[in-house]
């Protein structure tokens, strides 16, 4: 196997591989574990930043249509669940397995359910400072994770109970476990590890397997001098993708159902992307300036008959991390012009930890350590109102929904024999039931005077309802209406059929009007 020289033009490294330490080189008078407490705080500092900003009021936001399909889901058995995976839902049903489990041990608190997605937040900034310090040094390896860490973007994720912050967790492992196997090819297992990596990104989210395209680039400059390297690559990858491709059958022949309200994407969508990305256009413009001085800062110093060769490989890095930013997002935006779109910016997160070590290059540059940090302060006080507003409670909200005050309103006035009827009209996809279900206490489960099938047992998203309303209604005496709106009245919110057969027999003593949502109290007037 041939081994490159220190001025290989195919190197990932920030220096030449013989110059460059492994580990930080100790100042004179060191004690051993200083040095080892400076090497650990590369990647430990952004780890506890990113799990303080992300475990802080996590449960203060309330579950949003997403997050309750999510636990509507994990909250079923073994059995339902895989039933309806086979008709929905298929491409997340390894994140859903994996939450069945979790509930089962820490419970099923908003909090319990984001919890996941807050670690992996937390370990995500880890690893990305471990990207940054093996390709440019440990300065801009602490810039990288303390900016991921940052992002108010990052901690918004890691308060969703959806599987995307672990997909951002693995598609970064995969990466750093891919620049472990090309330092150290020969070693199986690290080619074992990241094949595995690949097939945990495909079960958590399909889309974020566009990372390959980038780990290709740091393959294919590192096998200009090792050859045999693309071919272990390529297995590694062909076993990872080969193990989820039923999942990726079965989701693509749900994809018209699932997706289908994702437009096609034009050139603008390109333009406006990492605003989106970043859900903020002074964070995405900091970030991509920082990314940008990378490339001018990635210079060797002139002189010598190795020059060339030296400003090669300085890019090198420079040239793979801007290939695992930019093009997935390019990939997803050239397939997504036929009869399905993918391009949306949440399947996209997994690019932040790329833009954050782009942008710790940037920053650490030839920079001093006090100027480095007088950014990330300043940077973090900026996007303070951003990380207020993500803990706010309607923050995961389109249009908030007040699913917990509805619930507290039934509880409080709630009377033994009392029934509840739910708005599954034009507006089921606000999940008023669920949403009220999940926040109500568990020993209170008021029946569903119109339910006829609920979601799980017919292996689906949504329940069905009684084909006869009038019919369904028993001897209640009083029933809850829950509605989507501020209705003056709330009957009119309803099906005509619901709302016919509900007038015939009560009238609405009593009505809250929250967020999104009016519960009124109706109470039977014949016998």
């Amino acid at each position: 196997m041939a081994t490159p020289s220190p001025t290989s033009s195919s190197t990932l490294s920030a220096a030449p591989v013989a110059d460059r330490p492994s580990r930080p080189v100790p100042r004179p008078g060191d004690r051993p574990d200083a040095a080892r407490g400076r090497r650990h705080g590369v990647w430990l500092w952004p780890t506890l930043v990113a799990l303080a900003l992300s475990v802080y009021a996590i449960g203060r936001p309330l579950l949003w249509q997403d997050e309750l399909n999510t636990w509507d889901m994990a909250a079923r058995s073994t059995g339902q669940l895989l039933d309806t995976v086979q008709r929905v839902d298929a491409v997340l049903g390894g994140y859903y397995l994996f939450l069945h489990g979790w509930m089962a041990v820490f419970g099923d608190s908003a909090a319990a359910l984001r919890m996941p997605s807050a670690l992996a937040m937390a370990g995500t900034a880890g690893c990305t400072a471990l990207i940054g310090r093996r390709l440019f040094g440990a300065r801009a390896g602490l810039a990288a994770g303390l900016l991921f860490a940052l992002t108010p973007v990052v901690t918004r994720y890691a308060h969703e109970a959806r599987p995307y912050a672990l997909v951002v967790l693995a598609v970064t492992l995969s990466t750093l476990l891919l620049l472990r196997a090309l330092d150290e090819p020969e070693r199986r297992w690290r080619w074992a590890a990241y094949g595995l990596c690949v097939a945990a990104v495909g079960l958590l989210h399909m889309v974020a397997l566009t990372v390959l395209a980038g780990h290709l680039v740091a393959v294919a400059l590192r096998a200009r001098a090792d050859r045999p390297i693309a071919l272990r690559f390529g297995l590694a990858a062909l076993a990872g993708t080969a193990a989820v491709a039923p999942v990726a059958l079965l989701g693509r022949a749900q994809a018209g159902r699932q997706i289908s309200w994702i437009p096609g994407p034009d050139l603008w969508s390109l333009v406006t992307f990492l605003p989106q990305l970043y859900a903020s256009a002074l964070v995405a413009g900091a970030v991509t300036t920082l990314a940008v001085l990378a490339w001018g800062e990635r210079r060797a110093r002139p002189g010598g008959a190795g020059s060339a060769a030296r400003v090669s490989a300085a890019r090198g890095p420079v040239l793979v991390v801007s290939a695992l930013a930019v093009l997935p997002p390019l990939l997803l935006w050239a397939v997504s012009h036929g009869d399905v779109s993918y391009f949306y910016f949440r399947y996209l997160l997994f690019t932040l930890p790329a833009w954050a070590v782009l942008a710790g290059a940037g920053l650490a540059g030839p920079r001093s350590r006090g100027v480095v940090a007088a950014v990330l302060v300043a940077l973090a006080l900026l996007t303070l109102p951003d990380q207020q507003a993500v803990r706010r409670p309607y923050a995961h909200f389109w249009h908030g929904v007040d699913y917990e005050g509805a619930a507290r309103t039934i509880e409080k006035y709630h009377r033994p024999g009392d029934a509840v009827a739910f708005d599954r009209g034009d507006d089921y996809w606000r999940m008023l039931d669920v949403g009220v279900r999940f926040y109500l206490r568990d020993e209170l489960r008021p029946r569903d005077v119109f339910l006829s099938t609920a979601a799980a047992d017919r292996a689906d998203l949504w329940s069905t309802e009684c084909p006869d309303p009038a019919a369904c209604l028993k001897a209640e005496k009083r029933i809850w209406l829950v509605v989507a709106g501020d209705a003056a009245d709330p009957f009119d919110a309803l099906p005509a059929e619901q709302a016919r057969a509900l007038r015939a027999r009560y009238t609405a003593t009593g009505t809250e009007r929250l967020t999104g949502v009016t519960v009124a109290l109706l109470v039977r007037t014949t016998t």
